[in-house]
């Protein structure tokens, strides 16, 4: 392996984990290789098993599939490049395609929060309205909530790569990153720097803290009314109902703030870079993980399957 050391004015150099060396470096790219194809696998066969089984077809799943799918690409958005970086001990990426990469991860994230928020209200419907939840959640609300998540996530963040398209890079163009957060472009830039912060802080408000609100409000409504059910059998039964739900995006936005919302300084940028890891690497194998062993349905399903299996393996 040889880090590329040379950069051009058109290009930035991420060096993704300089402090770690040699074999390290090597058990580092394939730990990451494992969970990316693992990740890429489970939720693949969530996507089919939600698409071919008929007592999946419901609401829950729906979005538990889209779920899966917007994970699927947003890993595909940093890791493959991400490990390229890594194999290299350093790489150098386009400006241009750095902001490319910079505005598909801020697009996807953004779309994810908001399925997320659609996912807590389906729980809240669910749990708070039954009886009117097939009527309110119908096959037409859905598709259309999903739409809205992609073409809003979309929209929104294309302020972000006309913003970056002004800024002019008259320091160094190494980022000591694995990949092209818009945190890196304000220890880059030595135009609109605190200009780029407020953006990143302002746009934060509609991508993270909006819908993570939104969520709180439908969980307040939601443990109300769990907390209003008479027999405990009946509180545990329907809190499992959004208990994966309520992990996930605990887990999600948790980073999100971390890493988004509190200033970054020489100090904390390392810090964010392992947030920034866990929540790119490691969350999206664990969110599938979470909600397939805490569903009983999946799990029955999975079961079945994998007895099936045996079966035919046997014979």
């Amino acid at each position: 392996m040889s880090m590329e050391n040379h950069t051009t004015d058109n290009k930035f150099l991420l060096l993704g984990f300089p402090e770690i060396k040699d074999s390290k470096t090597i058990a580092l790219f394939h730990v990451i290789l494992v969970v990316y194809i693992m990740t890429l696998i489970i939720n693949c066969a969530i996507i089919v098993l939600v698409s071919i089984k008929p007592q999946l077809h419901s609401a829950m799943y729906f979005f538990l599939q889209q779920l899966s799918f917007i994970e699927s690409v947003f890993l595909t958005v940093v890791v493959p490049n991400m490990l390229r970086v890594i194999w290299l001990e350093g790489a150098t990426i386009s400006i241009a395609g750095c902001i490319f990469q910079s505005y598909v991860y801020c697009a996807v994230g953004c779309s994810e929060c908001h399925l997320l928020t659609v996912m807590a209200y389906d729980r809240y419907l669910a749990i708070c309205h039954p009886l009117r939840y097939n009527d309110i959640m119908n096959t037409k609300l859905q598709h259309s909530l999903v739409i809205y998540c992609w073409v809003f996530g979309f929209l929104l963040t294309q302020i972000t790569p006309i913003f970056l398209c002004q800024l002019s890079f008259c320091r160094s163009h190494v980022i000591d990153h694995f990949f092209c957060d818009p945190v890196n472009f304000v220890e880059l830039s030595c135009t609109l720097k605190s200009a780029l912060q407020l953006e990143i802080l302002v746009l934060s408000i509609p991508v993270i803290v909006l819908p993570f609100v939104l969520v709180i409000i439908s969980y307040i409504y939601v443990f109300i009314t769990i907390f209003g059910i008479s027999s405990a059998g009946g509180r545990k039964k329907t809190f499992s109902t959004c208990s994966s739900h309520l992990t996930v995006v605990i887990m999600y936005f948790g980073t999100l703030v971390t890493i988004y919302m509190v200033p970054a300084n020489g100090d904390t940028l390392t810090i964010n870079k392992l947030i920034s890891f866990l929540y790119i690497v490691v969350t999206p194998l664990l969110n599938p993980l979470i909600y397939s062993l805490r569903n009983q349905e999946i799990r029955a399903i999975l079961v079945n399957i994998l007895s099936g299996f045996k079966a035919v393996v046997h014979l």
